[in-house]
C-alpha cells in the first residue's frame, strides 16, 4: 500500500482552552493511559472503543475505534512523536462503510501552547491522506477524489469539532489529578 502524501482528503484543526498551567499538562501520559470510557465520554455517541498497544518493534500505538460520518474508523495510531506538550500520532486506518472497506491515512497532531492567565490551549489537528487503496476503491464506485474529499471534510470536521473541548476537558482533568 502506498501513500498519496501529496493529496489531502480532509483537514481540520479545533483549540480549545485548559483551565490549567501549561507545566501540568502532559498529553503523552494521557494519551497512552486514557481509559476506554473517558475516550467513549470525549465525543459522544461517535467513540466507541479505545486501547493502547505497542508495535512489533515497541512503538507506542493508539487503538481508537470510531464513527466519522458514516464509516466506521479503526484508527491504528503509531507514535512519530509524544511529548508532554505535542504528540504526533500515525496510522493507517480502516474505513468500514456501507459498499466495503477500504483504508486511508491519518495523521493526529495533539497540540499544546501556554497562554495568558496561567492558562493552556489545547490544538487537536487532524489531516486525512489518500492510499491507493482509498483511491481503487471510490473509482470502483463511481466517485471522484474531489466527492471523496468533500465528504469526508464534512464528516471530519464536524467530529473533530465535537471531540476538541471534550479532549481538551479530560486532558485538564487528568493534569489536575496527579
Amino acid at each position: 500500500m502506498k501513500i498519496l502524501s501529496d493529496k489531502i482528503l480532509s483537514q481540520s484543526a479545533f483549540s480549545a482552552e485548559i483551565d490549567v498551567p501549561f507545566e501540568k499538562i502532559d498529553i503523552a501520559e494521557w494519551l497512552f493511559n486514557l481509559p476506554e470510557a473517558e475516550y467513549l465520554r470525549c465525543c459522544p455517541p461517535d467513540h466507541i472503543a479505545a486501547g493502547t498497544t505497542t508495535t512489533d518493534d515497541g512503538r507506542r500505538m493508539s487503538i481508537n475505534v470510531e464513527m466519522i460520518g458514516t464509516g466506521l474508523v479503526v484508527q491504528h495510531y503509531v507514535a512519530d512523536e509524544a511529548t508532554p506538550f505535542y504528540c504526533k500520532m500515525n496510522s493507517i486506518s480502516d474505513v468500514f462503510t456501507a459498499v466495503g472497506r477500504t483504508q486511508v491515512n491519518v495523521i493526529w497532531e495533539l497540540i499544546a501552547e501556554p497562554i495568558e492567565g496561567g492558562r493552556t490551549r489545547y490544538t487537536n489537528r487532524v489531516t486525512s491522506h489518500p492510499t491507493d487503496v482509498f483511491m481503487d476503491f471510490i473509482k470502483q464506485h463511481g466517485q471522484t477524489f474531489e466527492q471523496a474529499a468533500a465528504a469526508r471534510q464534512g464528516a471530519g470536521g464536524v467530529h473533530n469539532r465535537r471531540e476538541t473541548p471534550l479532549f481538551a476537558a479530560s486532558i485538564g482533568r487528568k493534569a489536575l489529578s496527579k
